[in-house]
């Protein structure tokens, strides 16, 4: 080992040691349910100061700091939901976060549309992008790069160009103006003085995007038509030069980023080997060659250099791993890696040489933190933590837990410990995840940390369905929403049961999002006698009603519709099947008290579906309470409202499952 190395070590070791000095009692419940208080974090192109999103004394603040401590900047956010932050150039930065409006322009009148910030880190001053421009509906529709021309940079964006006159600022509430087509246009954005002007015109009956290099030349053109589902992918501006099509029914894939060289770009698409969704990588000329830059790999983040090609990525595993291009930036980050043993750690940033880098790291005792690695400099140090008044010894331990299922399918979950405590027959909260195709890893959860901080066990299992494990697992769950996926959960806590982690008779399970949540629901009306309650946050509860909204709001036809129809096993929104899987109309058969959470600005699952619960375990006299989240949307983006939530389900819990 060098004598850097050796040195770095102990930076290390007291970086992570420094915060847990006062280390006492488990932190507030509100320190979890707070956002993190740093997050997306990014190293400006010379590596001299970073960016990122703060939360501090209940406020969201875009904060701007020197790599030696001092903070040059900390712009106020208000209460945005936050998207993402990235450096434009040394001076500039683009905040991206969503609003939610009311407007007739709007399917259902109502939802979140995206609005973009540009603030000058220099002079601190800021503007919206498009705002006060009478033609430009004051809203963004993408982010495609920043170029740097002439001494001037620039950011593209997509807009909507407006019929119509007037001088005031062009947004939903006016009725002045109109939209008399159904395209947007590609606008380049002065980022000094906020200058608008059309840099590549979109197409009608098609929605398009685009790739700009830093060059200011546009690589690709991405057009989407939402009718037929087919995405077409061009060379440059123009729809002359066909790179390559394919059916996207859901209008989620397409052009990401460029590729590993200029004249390249990564396409989200199915893999003709595979028919799974992966990330392409082609020549950006007519009929240009694809290949798979990540060799087969799930992709957790693109690494991208300050010309914004790809130079590496994270793999999407429980123990991520930072794959470089370049063997020498490869050696320059397992070396900085090293110094971090017994952590999961990746690179979160850096500077195109590596000399300069920030990596993340978590794992036990660890609740997220950001280092900042000086490799010419031979120093590392701790500049950021996700949750600082989270300490060490208050951080549950995690490991992966391998079941079978009762049909004999193998299957895994991620296990989170009480702080301190034996896995000898613990309290246990069970938190199914969302999707369903998605899954959990090792990692800080807020919620799984929370209950584990007041004595449970908590598992989130990795049915059958879930994402990451190849597409035999995914299809397996076809058919089995309610059925098998249902049962997979409870296999898993009979397999804790087993192994005398768990008692299960002291048992709750805690479901968000919408199959989450209604697997909890499930849990205590398809399925009786496995737990004391019950916490179902934005979860559904009529299937026949929510497929029929579905179906309304993305089509009966296309991916959205086949992969609901797959996991459900029906045809159509009146089958009736799914009478028999909707926990609604099993109400009565209810055998543990319920509480019912849900946002009343929740897009993706309606609100209707909880209050349908509610009413539904009402009548039947079963013990239930629905509290309605105030200004909050399906992804818990408000602190204060998150807080509500876990204080709200912490005490439902504790106190109808007590930990001691």
């Amino acid at each position: 080992m060098t004598a850097w190395l050796t040195g770095l070590l102990s930076v290390v070791a007291v970086s992570l040691a420094a915060p847990a000095l006062a280390a006492a009692a488990p932190p507030p419940l509100a320190d979890y349910g707070a956002l993190p208080a740093a997050q997306d974090l990014h190293l400006s192109p010379a590596g001299d100061r970073i960016a990122y999103l703060a939360f501090d004394k209940g406020q969201r603040i875009v904060v701007v700091r020197a790599l030696d401590g001092p903070v040059l900047m900390a712009f106020p956010a208000a209460d945005h939901k936050l998207r993402y932050l990235v450096w434009a150039d040394d001076n500039h930065l683009i905040l991206a976060f969503d609003a939610y409006v009311h407007s007739e322009a709007l399917s259902g009148g109502e939802g979140n549309v995206a609005e973009t910030l540009v603030i000058n880190a220099q002079t601190q001053k800021a503007f919206a992008v498009f705002s006060g421009k009478p033609k430009i509906l004051g809203t963004t529709f993408g982010y495609f790069g920043h170029a740097s021309q002439g001494g001037h940079a620039y950011g593209y964006f997509g807009g909507l160009t407006l019929a119509g006159g007037g001088t005031s600022t062009a947004n939903f509430d006016m009725r002045r103006y109109s939209i008399d087509h159904l395209h947007t246009d590609l606008y380049r954005v002065d980022l000094d003085t906020g200058e608008a002007q059309i840099a590549s015109g979109g197409s009608e009956k098609v929605v398009s995007g685009w790739l700009v290099d830093t060059g200011g030349q546009i690589v690709a053109r991405d057009d989407y038509d939402q009718k037929s589902g087919e995405r077409r992918i061009y060379a440059g501006a123009t729809q002359e030069r066909l790179i390559t099509r394919f059916q996207d029914p859901t209008g989620d894939h397409g052009v990401v980023a460029q590729g590993r060289a200029p004249g390249t770009v990564l396409v989200h698409q199915r893999s003709p080997e595979t028919g799974d969704w992966t990330i392409l990588e082609y020549e950006a000329r007519e009929g240009g060659r694809a290949a798979d830059p990540f060799g087969g790999q799930s992709v957790r983040a693109e690494l991208t250099d300050s010309h914004g090609l790809l130079m590496g990525w994270v793999t999407n595993a429980d123990e991520p791993r930072t794959i470089l291009f370049d063997p020498a930036l490869q050696a320059r980050f397992d070396m900085a890696a090293r110094a971090f043993k017994g952590e999961r750690a990746y690179l979160a940033a850096g500077v195109d040489t590596l000399d300069r880098m920030i990596v993340y790291t978590e794992g036990e005792g660890d609740s997220g933190t950001y280092f900042f690695a000086d490799i010419p400099g031979h120093r590392a140090s701790a500049v950021a933590w996700a949750h600082p008044t989270i300490l060490q010894d208050t951080v549950g331990p995690e490991s992966i837990v391998a079941y079978k299922a009762a049909d004999g399918l193998e299957m895994q979950g991620v296990l989170t410990l009480p702080p301190g405590r034996p896995a000898k027959r613990l309290p246990v909260v069970v938190i199914p995840h969302g999707g369903p195709e998605m899954r959990d890893y090792l990692g800080f959860d807020w919620l799984a940390q929370a209950f584990a901080s007041r004595g449970y066990a908590v598992f989130q299992p990795n049915f059958r369905g879930s994402d990451n494990f190849g597409r035999p697992f995914r299809d397996a769950g076809y058919g089995q929403w309610g059925r098998k996926m249902q049962t997979d959960v409870s296999d898993g806590l009979a397999e804790l049961t087993k192994q005398g982690v768990v008692d299960p008779r002291r048992a709750c399970i805690l479901g968000a999002s919408y199959y989450g949540g209604y697997v909890a629901l499930a849990s205590v009306t398809l399925q009786q006698g496995l737990y004391r309650c019950a916490v179902s946050i934005s979860g559904l509860s009529d299937l026949n009603l929510w497929l029929a909204w579905r179906e309304d709001h993305y089509g009966q036809q296309g991916e959205t519709a086949r992969s609901d129809h797959a996991f459900l096993g029906v045809t159509s929104p009146g089958d009736g099947a799914l009478k028999a899987l909707s926990p609604a109309r099993l109400a009565a058969r209810a055998d543990a008290p319920v509480l019912l959470i849900h946002g009343k600005q929740d897009t993706t699952t309606p609100f209707e579906q909880s209050d349908v619960m509610r009413h539904a375990l009402a009548d039947a006299g079963k013990s239930v309470t629905l509290i309605e989240l105030k200004a909050e949307d399906h992804y818990l983006s408000r602190a204060p409202t998150r807080t509500q939530t876990l204080e709200a389900a912490m005490a439902f819990v504790q106190k109808a499952n007590p930990a001691d």
